[in-house]
């Protein structure tokens, strides 16, 4: 949730980054007679609350006389407190489902537009190039015997895999990779539920427009993750923090996706499927220093990309392609030789204070009030990254060379033979 005195305050600045995004401005229009309406109606009810009570005090002290005149007025006053707290609940209702509508505010500098509309901030890493004909992510994974498509499907359905063999000692290696560079860096690992409660779902920002993508257990009222994002930000919910030094979480589960809206994509293969493992990070700070923490992940991603011997790309994403809770996300999308474009591996979101707000996450201010923490999150490993691992390192015969930072994960192997 945005800030509501900013809304007050600045409501241009709240429509320009509605605008940006691609939404409709007369959402903010909207938020703001709520609010007006929602102030409008509780201080009616306050003010009729305080005169019942001084009439109520002056029943003690009347006469017999002016005792009944008195005592119908206070009823009558009853009556009007009644309806007007009923009024101030659906007003402040009301508002709440006003401003919702409102995504977080982005970030200046932020490109405005669409999908297409990123800005690629740099290249790393060497382009691969192969003297022979390149196979993609799956056929080298069934040469391998580490991916199975087809009984993934006939367990589960389309979009499912099994990861066999060496495929699930890789992607093991990978998640063990990014832990450790997670937990060199300060951050606590966690093993969180993937099945949280409506509200945590809610307060991360998934159940917007993409809330089709979510997994919902209706008969328990609870919802399958998507990222560790989500329990991770629910897990100092309700709570005042100490934030002097940023809370560094790193999370390990499995996640899973209904991938509703992409038909026909990514069909082939694991990049895009309905059930992954990730390895995330997630970060509450001060919001002042939001956006240094922003880089770091960055920067901590990097060094996972490099030390993949990947290819890359860091692109800033535009305004109308980021999630609702983020005001800016950086997304690093590594090269696919076999379909001669980048695409993308990980990302990282400056949450700002939207997310706190929701779930009520606060800090100690000195001198102050607490006031909402930032929140960020960022991928260190997920088992898409397989596609570029394999792909980028394979060679004539359909082995594939092991990353020397994956090795010691995989008893020193350095070579991934085809099985037959």
């Amino acid at each position: 949730m945005i800030d509501v005195q900013l809304l007050r305050d600045q409501p241009d600045l709240v429509k320009r980054s509605q605008e940006a995004r691609g939404n409709d401005p007369a959402t903010v229009d909207a938020a703001v007679a709520a609010d007006a309406a929602r102030r409008e109606a509780l201080q009616r009810f306050e003010t009729l609350r305080a005169e019942q009570n001084a009439k109520s005090k002056e029943i003690g002290k009347a006469s017999k006389e002016e005792r009944p005149a008195l005592l119908a007025s206070v009823q009558e006053l009853a009556a009007q407190v009644k309806e007007a707290q009923a009024a101030a609940g659906d007003a402040e209702e009301a508002f709440a489902a006003a401003v919702m509508k409102i995504e977080n505010i982005v970030l200046e500098g932020v490109p405005a537009g669409g999908e297409d509309d990123f800005v690629v901030l740099r290249h790393e890493g060497e382009k691969p190039e192969f003297d022979f004909e390149v196979r993609d992510h799956l056929e080298l994974g069934e040469l391998l015997g580490a991916i199975d498509m087809a009984r993934g499907a006939k367990v589960s359905g389309t979009r499912f895999s099994f990861l066999r063999g060496i495929g699930a000692q890789l992607e093991l290696a990978v998640m063990q990779l990014g832990l450790q560079k997670a937990l060199s860096n300060g951050f606590v690992m966690l093993t969180p539920p993937t099945l949280v409660k409506p509200e945590v779902m809610r307060g991360t920002g998934f159940l917007g427009e993409h809330a089709d993508e979510v997994y919902n257990l209706p008969a328990d009222d609870l919802y399958l993750t998507g990222t560790s994002e989500v329990a991770l930000a629910g897990y100092h919910s309700d709570e005042i923090v100490d934030v002097a030094e940023p809370l560094r979480y790193v999370g390990w589960s499995t996640c899973y996706r209904r991938e509703a809206g992409s038909a026909g994509k990514d069909t082939r293969g694991i990049i895009r499927t309905h059930q992954f493992n990730k390895v995330e990070m997630f970060v509450y700070t001060d919001p002042a220093e939001a956006e240094a923490e922003h880089e770091r992940l960055l920067g901590w991603q990097e060094e996972m990309m490099r030390a993949l011997g990947l290819h890359y790309r860091v692109i800033d994403t535009a305004a109308g392609d980021l999630g609702s809770s983020a005001a800016r996300k950086y997304d690093i999308e590594a090269w696919i030789p076999t379909q001669g474009t980048y695409r993308e591996l990980t990302s990282t979101s400056n949450c700002t204070t939207f997310q706190a707000r929701r779930l009520a996450v606060r800090a100690r201010r000195e001198g102050g009030k607490p006031a909402p923490v930032a929140t960020l999150n960022g991928t260190i490993a997920t088992t898409r990254w397989l596609v570029a691992v394999l792909e980028t390192h394979q060679q004539a015969d359909g082995s594939v060379v092991v990353p020397e930072a994956l090795r010691p994960y995989l008893g020193g192997r350095e070579v991934l033979r085809p099985e037959h």
